[in-house]
């Protein structure tokens, strides 16, 4: 294998020139992500410059058997771009081109290494947006491929509902286009879809088209303490049932809360659980959901409702939010986080919690709560001290806790993070017999098993 490898490295060089690296601190930089997972080395780290280049790569790739591993901007949360069994690191950071914005039917056509932030940029001046939001600055072919999500999601969906159409290279070099223009098709298999949280495990997402949204009038957004998670979460639930159309709301726990105020001063906020809310609409739509809410929320022990109309006072409550990491890290300086999530039905949100929070006592660590509370999905960020082996061990056995305790209450092990490496083990327990199925679409797509390999599924 070595040999084979090492002789697709030579085409590659041949083929890219200075654009293929086999620099160490090139190869350390694509060796993890955000994950609390072990490195790995890829062997080198291609960086095309177009799909022509890409559909080669691979072509170079699949002739040697040499494993290829997709890399955005290394965000990922589950060890995705971790190349467990070496091969070549397709780095897409030099195809960040926004190729066209089509504002008549909202759509825009990027290539996979533009930011979600960069799209943003560009479409300040037309009154659209892209809006799936998962906090940290990832490319749009990173949030493809991981199906990523984020606090817009009760509202505008999440990637899975905004990806319309791809061009993917598939393992042997060949290029494919998948799904159109039009907003809908009974048309044949829905490839686009298939694509869509496939991990880098079926092909190279090349090109990606994703829906836009027009800026609302007005956005209004607040923030809201409640005594208990019950209340919090069931002031969301009758606000969803009302109808009230929030664009995001946000939970964070008063573990979360009390790290909010270390790592930010001057919020100052009560260190009991919180909801982060925005709403968006016309100026009296936006006025009548604030008033309906408001009225919700005192009924479940709501108070304290701070509301941010300007922009920067706005950016700064979701910066916060964003922060939340590293904020939790704040509870327990020099400690490393290691992030998990889970997502359930929204009538069992509170009671996850309640158990997850009895298992992060009972475990002896530091955990944090937060969660996108419109769509049952929420994260917990337990800190790690590095000198401390028995940490990783504990915080092992409490991920696992909490996914298989996700799937016990109907929901999933993971909302948003994605498979990767992290929780792989516990497909089988939520597919069941379907998990066998994507185990032969994977070999059917990939033979070889060269893309992304030791992801999502095994393959005999």
């Amino acid at each position: 294998m070595a040999t084979a490898i090492d002789g697709a490295v030579a085409k590659l060089r041949d083929l890219l020139g200075d654009r293929l690296s086999t620099g160490s601190s090139v190869r350390e930089l694509h060796a993890r992500d955000e994950a609390y997972t072990t490195p790995a080395l890829p062997d080198a780290v291609a960086f095309p410059e177009s799909a022509e280049e890409v559909a080669a790569i691979a072509r170079i790739c699949a002739g040697a058997g040499c494993p290829i591993v997709p890399y955005g901007i290394g965000t990922s949360l589950e060890g995705h771009v971790v190349p467990v069994n070496g091969g070549v690191s397709v780095d897409f950071s030099r195809m960040n081109r926004v190729l066209e914005i089509d504002e008549r039917n909202l759509l825009a056509t990027v290539e996979p290494g533009v930011t979600r932030e960069q799209l943003n940029e560009e479409l300040r001046a037309t009154g659209l947006m892209f809006t799936v939001d998962p906090g940290a600055n990832a490319t749009i072919g990173g949030m493809t491929a991981t199906r990523a999500s984020g606090t817009n999601a009760v509202r505008y969906g999440t990637m899975r509902e905004n990806v319309m159409a791809l061009e993917v290279v598939l393992p042997d070099g060949q290029v494919i286009e998948t799904g159109t223009r039009a907003r809908k098709s009974s048309a044949g298999y829905d490839l686009t879809h298939l694509f869509v949280g496939s991990e880098g495990t079926l092909g190279l997402i090349t090109r990606v088209t994703v829906r836009l949204f027009g800026q609302p009038e007005a956005i209004l957004a607040a923030t809201c303490a409640f005594d208990t998670v019950d209340g919090a979460v069931d002031s969301v639930m009758d606000a969803m049932q009302a109808g009230l159309p929030m664009a995001r709301i946000e939970l964070l726990d008063e573990v979360q809360m009390r790290g909010m105020n270390i790592y930010n001063p001057d919020m100052n906020l009560p260190e009991t659980p919180h909801l982060f809310l925005e709403f968006h609409g016309s100026e009296s739509g936006v006025a009548e959901q604030v008033e309906l809410f408001t009225a919700i929320a005192e009924e479940h022990g709501g108070s304290g409702l701070e509301w941010a109309t300007r922009t920067e006072d706005r950016n700064r409550l979701w910066k916060a939010r964003h922060d939340a990491y590293y904020a939790a890290k704040a509870l327990r300086p020099g400690a490393e986080g290691y992030v998990t999530d889970c997502c359930v039905p929204i009538d069992q949100l509170a009671t996850a919690i309640r158990r997850a929070r009895v298992e992060i006592d009972s475990s002896g660590l530091v955990a944090p709560i937060v969660g996108h509370v419109g769509d049952g999905n929420f994260h917990l960020v337990i800190l790690l001290r590095p000198d401390e082996p028995g940490d990783l061990q504990a915080a092992n056995a409490l991920a696992e806790t909490l996914n298989l305790m996700a799937i016990e209450l109907g929901g999933t092990m993971t909302g948003e993070h994605g498979v990767g490496i992290g929780k792989k083990k516990y497909m089988q327990a939520e597919h069941g017999d379907a998990y066998a199925l994507m185990g032969v679409i994977k070999k059917a797509v990939d033979p070889q098993n060269i893309m992304n390999p030791g992801k999502m599924v095994n393959v005999n």
